[in-house]
């Protein structure tokens, strides 16, 4: 096979498109199964009795043909068998609440103040319908501490408790919030080494001073517990997060060095295979079989066994046998976005880093070019896929890893040999402290980037954002790749080539004027005009988190700044603010404070609740402005309005955090009457009532904690409210919960979410009703 073999991706396509149409449409699996299958016997006959006169060529055809047809359904079959099961298991969890019995099968993932781990089934007792023996994939999100006790890891046999609701389109049948987790048994034998051995290294790591000793575990093994929630959006905003997602780039080193080292022992290409392949194995192990390390480590053995056989081929066809075969062990993999990610950067550096490479060459050095087309044709690769579940696009990736390029593979091979002997004395240390060196540079690169301005340009979403971006990124490199003329070409040649240019030139001329045009519409001058401006009440939509402006005559109450600084200072030029005379920080979680240092200088006084150990780095971003912590009876006035703080209650006995987030109560001045629930749960909601029961009815109330399960049906129905805000973005954690959504439904309120209709707009009409506006829908 050579390095352009296309042969079997027709095979990877048929696999990936099977697996498509079953995982999304289960209903059809059993009958395309057997469509397939009889279309694969109907090949099968013609290939037997037209053998003789077909060509060659067509022979090679109809072979390629009986091949996709024959894997395309064994996908759907393998859907169609699994899905009996999978149905059993949603109706167990159909009550909403359930106790999993299993066995974890990833990372345990740290996701704010909670914890995310999946897990297959051995047992489902769902209260008073008995128990199910079943084996299917589950998604479990739990708080960090409801774990009781015993190692949680890959291996662990666990039973957790909870709500439960039924997943669609990935491979998890349901997604378990757990209140408890019991761990039954830790990680077994090899399982249960190398899980100390992470915790061993990644302990050891966060001792390292700053970002570097933070994002050196996720360089190194993918362990990225210890990064902190300001680090993690450096490295998206820069382009650099693959870089702790372990995939090709890791394995492929690990296979270099176990083979290299070998072959300087002078052992023979068979044992150099083997022991390549038991190292392979033993990293997948250690960073745990994610989607993207699966891949990698496929193609990997693969090309192993190929070159035992002599026929060292890499590249696409590689790739395609890689995904065919992860495809039918697994078809659920193909929606599952860190698998399409990884798949589109290798075949982006195959098929389009070559090409962009020889397009620089005509302005540039060629190894700067090479070093510069890799990243490039990454970004333009995987690019419409982050849109996808991410609606931004970062720009300055391409810089930032052709800067980053270097260090990341030193940290890498350091970091892991860091960890293979974090236990050892001194040589684990040493090993750590080299690595941290390149680790740090990563990380201060990252930091660099995500603090220029505009780091991150806001996209579409969807379907629309994807077309748009993929044509974007086609154009780039026809342009880059697509030289404009050539000596010796004919003049049709010539022609087409000048067409194609031009034609790119255009879109991407179009596309430059659409996002300067949106940027100006959006911004201090125009933006104002585009809205209505007799608002009284506005939620941002800045993603996952809090930002929600209250204005009575001239003065400006903001409740909290969101996650993102650039999203907050977009929504404030919008409507036209400049200075905040009151700003209120519910409590100091990021997705209600990372926004902060949009504000610095502008605000005039902080009121919040109780202070925790991130309050400090909170107070340096808006530039230290006068602070105040409130109770449960302060009040004051906004312009005409007047607030009331009704949460929390002095001496409560919650810890700082979410139970003990600011509740503003406030109206009058033109203001509807409005409860602001910060992220208040069930527990803290019955506390506050306890203490003083609501008054009277209110016109609007903003849904706690982006609309989890965790909430008080009763607050609602009491409150009932006529318009229900939930500020809500792209999560893991299932927000808003159909339970919450259909409490407020219940109350009669009309429900607004930042996540569909972006910024949400409310005032006062003169006969006593609302006036809702809503960025995108009705």
């Amino acid at each position: 096979m050579s390095r352009t073999d296309m042969r079997l991706l027709p095979v990877a396509i048929a696999a990936w498109t099977a697996s498509t149409a079953a995982v999304l449409l289960p209903t059809i699996a059993t009958a395309l199964a057997f469509s397939l299958a009889a279309g694969c016997v109907v090949l099968v006959l013609v290939v037997v009795f037209e053998r003789h006169r077909a060509g060659r060529t067509a022979r090679g055809w109809l072979a390629l043909a009986v091949v996709s047809a024959a894997v395309a359904g064994a996908a759907a079959a393998h859907v169609a068998m699994a899905q009996p099961a999978r149905d059993a298991a949603v109706s167990a969890v159909d009550a909403g609440r359930a106790e999993v019995t299993g066995v974890v099968t990833t990372k345990v993932q740290p996701r704010g103040d909670d914890v995310m781990f999946s897990l297959t089934t051995e047992l489902i007792d769902e209260a008073g319908s008995g128990a199910l023996r079943v084996a299917v994939p589950m998604r479990v999100f739990a708080a960090a501490g409801a774990n009781s006790g015993g190692r949680l890891d890959l291996g662990s046999q666990v039973t957790v408790a909870g709500g439960a609701d039924a997943a669609t389109g990935s491979a998890e049948v349901a997604v378990v919030y757990a209140d408890t987790i019991d761990v039954e048994r830790g990680p077994p034998h090899v399982l249960g080494a190398v899980s100390g051995m992470r915790d061993t290294f990644a302990r050891l790591a966060s001792g390292l001073p700053g970002p570097g000793g933070e994002l050196l575990p996720g360089l190194s093994v993918g362990d990225t517990r210890f990064v902190s929630g300001d680090l993690d959006e450096a490295m998206k905003a820069s382009s650099l997060s693959h870089l702790t997602a372990v995939s090709g780039a890791n394995c492929a080193l690990v296979v270099a060095l176990a083979f290299g080292g070998c072959a300087a022992l002078g052992a023979v290409r068979s044992i150099r295979i083997v022991v390549s392949l038991v190292a392979l194995a033993g990293f997948v192990a250690l960073v745990t079989p994610e989607a993207s390390v699966i891949r990698a480590a496929t193609m990997a053995a693969i090309a192993m066994f190929a070159l035992l056989l002599g026929r060292a081929g890499a590249g696409v066809a590689v790739l395609s046998l890689a995904v065919t075969g992860i495809l039918l062990a697994d078809p659920w993999l193909t929606l599952n976005f860190g698998f399409l990610l990884s798949v589109a950067a290798t075949g982006a550096l195959l098929l389009l880093a070559g090409p962009l490479a020889r397009g620089l060459e005509r302005f540039m050095p060629g190894p700067l070019a090479l070093a510069l087309a890799v990243p490039l044709a990454a970004q333009l690769a995987c690019g419409p896929i982050i849109v996808l579940f991410a609606p931004q696009v970062p720009l300055y990736g391409v810089p930032a890893n052709l800067i980053a390029a270097p260090a990341a593979p030193i940290a890498t091979v350091a970091g892991l040999g860091a960890c293979l002997f974090a236990s050892v004395p001194g040589v684990g240390a040493a090993a750590a402290w080299i690595a941290w060196l390149p680790s740090a540079w990563v990380a201060h690169t990252a930091e660099a980037f995500a603090g220029l301005p505009r780091a991150r340009l806001d996209w579409w979403e969807g379907a629309a954002g994807f077309a748009a971006l993929a044509v974007v990124g086609a154009c780039v490199a026809v342009l880059i790749a697509v030289p404009p003329l050539r000596s010796g070409q004919g003049r049709s040649v010539r022609v087409a080539r000048v067409s194609l240019r031009r034609v790119a030139a255009g879109v991407l001329a179009i596309a430059l004027g659409g996002v300067a045009g949106t940027a100006a519409v959006s911004g201090a001058i125009v933006g104002p005009l585009t809205v209505p401006r007799d608002w009284a009440i506005a939620a941002c939509d800045v993603g996952q988190g809090d930002a929600l402006l209250v204005r009575s005559d001239d003065e400006t109450m903001l409740i909290d700044t969101g996650p993102d600084p650039d999203a907050l200072a977009d929504c404030l030029s919008r409507l036209g603010i400049r200075s905040i005379d009151l700003l209120v920080l519910t409590h100091f979680d990021a997705d209600h404070t990372g926004g902060a240092e949009a504000l610095e200088g502008r605000v005039g006084h902080v009121m919040h609740g109780p202070e925790d150990d991130r309050s400090g780095a909170v107070w340096r971003a808006l530039g230290d402005p006068p602070h105040t912590e409130v109770a449960a009876g302060d009040e004051g006035a906004l312009g005409a309005a007047r607030w009331f703080v009704r949460w929390p209650a002095a001496g409560a006995g919650f810890d700082a955090g979410n139970e003990t987030s600011v509740v503003i109560d406030i109206s009058g001045g033109g203001v509807p009457h409005a409860l602001m629930l910060g992220d208040t749960s069930e527990d803290s909601q019955s506390a506050m009532l306890r203490d003083a029961p609501l008054a009277a009815r209110y016109e609007v109330v903003k849904v706690a904690h982006h609309g989890s399960a965790d909430q008080l049906a009763g607050l609602y129905g009491e409150a009932a409210a006529a318009v229900a805000i939930i500020t809500v973005g792209e999560n893991d954690y299932g927000h808003p919960r159909e339970r919450t959504l259909g409490v407020l439904r219940s109350s009669g309120a009309s429900i607004a979410r930042t996540d569909v209709s972006g910024l949400v707009l409310v005032a006062a009409r003169d006969d006593g009703g609302l006036r809702v506006w809503r960025e995108r829908g009705e």
